[in-house]
């Protein structure tokens, strides 16, 4: 009797400090959010906390970006990143798929399959989008910029337009300050640009978050 007591009062206190723990966003993407050739507190995770707590929010963002990851690669390491104690991704995948020139219909067939897996988990998504240059040919850019906004729409998540946007809307040669000598991979001034556009967006995902969490209790 004095065990099944106690055990009634220690799980309740265990939910209660389960949700007293701060929420855990996922970055999850490639070099661009590992935070390829910058110091440790210059990258993508490092700023995008830090512009957080500068707006009070109380979250942990957890870098889970991969350089050289495919959408193929972040397919096959989904299942095991959302664990139970995740409560948000920021899905930021493509950039490889695109410098590799890989057809459009495998790269949305892996968001998708990423999106399947949170929709299963019941962890909320900000989507990201990117956006492909002219010389892959009109019908590959389309096809390729089509992926993540027809994607959200099919499965309700959240939706960024541009991982650059910060950068600029239209020709990112016009940006070069803002990157390092590879012409691909943001340098700090240009990660702080990045993340303070794509801020309010990560911000409604932990608001969404937020909301599922407290339907949980």
């Amino acid at each position: 009797m004095f065990v099944v007591a106690l055990t009634m009062f220690v799980m309740p206190l265990q939910a209660q400090q389960t949700r007293e723990l701060p929420l855990s966003i996922v970055a999850f993407g490639d070099s661009l959010t590992q935070g390829y050739g910058l110091m440790d507190d210059e990258g993508f995770v490092p700023q995008m906390r830090e512009w957080l707590a500068a707006q009070d929010e109380t979250v942990r963002v957890v870098n889970a970006g991969v350089s050289g990851d495919t959408t193929a690669g972040g397919l096959s390491r989904i299942e095991w990143t959302l664990t139970p104690d995740v409560h948000g991704m920021i899905l930021a995948l493509g950039g490889n798929d695109l410098l590799r020139g890989l057809d459009p219909a495998l790269t949305r067939a892996n968001i998708e399959g990423i999106l399947q897996v949170a929709a299963k988990t019941d962890v909320p998504v900000l989507l990201v989008g990117m956006q492909a240059p002219s010389n892959y040919g009109p019908e590959f850019k389309a096809d390729f910029e089509a992926i993540w906004p027809e994607l959200a729409d099919t499965y309700g998540v959240l939706y960024f337009d541009n991982f650059f946007k910060g950068l600029g809307e239209s020709d990112l040669s016009a940006a070069r300050q803002y990157f390092q000598p590879d012409g691909i991979h943001p340098n700090a001034e240009g990660v702080a640009l990045i993340v303070k556009a794509m801020g309010p967006a990560v911000q409604a995902l932990i608001t969404e978050a937020q909301t599922r969490r407290a339907a949980q209790d």
